[in-house]
């Protein structure tokens, strides 16, 4: 072989490695959809976060607003992503359906498995409530809602059971016009 042809079949082979070589900015979302995220690398960038909120806020107050803002930047893009990659998905109009949608694809889509309970309030008829059992993180589910037209107001308690030290409640409290809007809908 010569040299001038073993020169083209590297520089051949190099084209063909560039070529295939795409930022992850113009990637297809598609095609990452089944990729996951190590847990260790979940956690640098959450300790990040954290540090990041940490020094710029004066109290505990301060700290738990940025995070909730942080979580609700995360839960806009990750509604619009989900959207995106299921063909098949329609807009949720009624109430059970988006916190259905919450409680499985969402949690499935952010942690491998769906939340552990969907309950609604016996107390007021706009109160809902969806629990992990071992929760990673919590502060999405505001901006899935107020995403999909369901504006609500949405708290995060830790409520530790008997096998279940971490669990977590998210309260949900939907505005009263989303109640009057579930009823033109009937």
């Amino acid at each position: 072989m010569s040299q001038n042809s073993r020169i083209s079949s590297v520089l051949s082979s190099n084209e063909t490695r560039l070529i295939k070589r795409v930022s992850i900015v113009e990637r297809n979302l598609n095609k990452t959809k089944g990729a996951e995220v190590g847990l260790g690398a979940f956690a640098f960038l959450f300790s990040e976060m954290l540090q990041y909120a940490q020094k710029r806020v004066h109290g505990i107050q301060d700290l738990e607003t940025k995070l909730n803002d942080f979580g609700y930047r995360v839960g806009t893009r990750l509604l619009e992503l989900i959207v995106w990659r299921d063909k098949n998905s329609k807009r949720e109009t009624r109430v059970l359906g988006i916190l259905y949608f919450i409680h499985t694809t969402v949690w499935k889509t952010l942690f491998g498995k769906q939340a552990d309970t969907l309950e609604k309030s016996t107390e007021n008829e706009n109160e809902y409530m969806i629990s992990d059992n071992d929760p990673l993180i919590t502060g999405i589910v505001e901006a899935i809602l107020d995403g999909a037209q369901f504006p609500s107001r949405v708290t995060a308690h830790s409520l530790p059971i008997d096998g279940f030290p971490l669990r977590t409640t998210i309260f949900i409290q939907l505005d009263k016009e989303i109640l009057q809007r579930e009823e033109q809908l009937k």
